[in-house]
């Protein structure tokens, strides 16, 4: 695997008050969905740590980390990841396979006039699908469903940056898909939960 850990510092700039009302109105949204769809819950659906991402977000853009600013969500449920990206600058993307999730992004990110581009597809390019089918893996993946990367008119290996929020214990699997279809250069954000965020670099 050509993934290779970047050194980095936490941001010291703290959240502006559009990025604060951003993540305050997103939280209350997502609850909102969480309650409403109790009796049939998206099982694959679980927000990251929208506030501790943010000092991530802003030392890639700060730092220059990354070789360009194309920025895309694997898997972004309401896309907020991919909000704060925006505000920082990037050319914002995300792709989810789960409509509802996407018709709930689009007017939150509407409502603070954040221009995110969002796909209802997978992130999976086609011939990918064995690399996320493994035994006992990513129960949560549909591997299934058009591809997010061409609904945005995109190929694979156009990101410069991109962010997913593995199931704890299966990074491996989105970093395997990194790998392959990534290129050179491009930057790997995963959160890891308990332990935070990880960067790494395709060299």
């Amino acid at each position: 695997m050509a993934l290779h850990d970047v050194s980095w510092r936490p941001s010291a700039t703290p959240l502006d008050r559009a990025s604060a009302a951003f993540l305050a109105d997103a939280e209350a949204r997502i609850d909102a969905f969480f309650e409403e769809r109790w009796q049939e819950p998206i099982v694959g659906f679980v927000p990251s740590d929208f506030a501790r991402l943010w000092p991530v977000l802003a030392a890639v853009r700060e730092q220059e980390l990354a070789p360009g600013d194309r920025f895309c969500e694997w898997g972004c449920g309401f896309a907020v990841v991919a909000g704060l990206a925006a505000r920082l600058g990037f050319a914002a993307h995300g792709i989810e396979i789960e409509r509802d999730l996407v018709e709930a992004a689009r007017p939150l990110l509407a409502a603070h006039a954040l221009d995110v581009a969002l796909a209802c597809g997978s992130f999976i390019p086609p011939g990918g699908e064995r690399l996320a089918q493994i035994k006992a893996e990513m129960a949560w993946l549909v591997t299934d469903g058009p591809d997010g990367h061409a609904l945005l008119q995109r190929e694979p290996d156009d990101w410069d940056v991109v962010f997913a929020y593995p199931w704890p214990g299966e990074e491996h699997v989105i970093e395997r898909l990194f790998d392959r279809y990534a290129r050179t250069g491009a930057l790997l954000i995963t959160w890891r939960t308990e332990k935070g965020a990880r960067v790494q670099k395709k060299r």
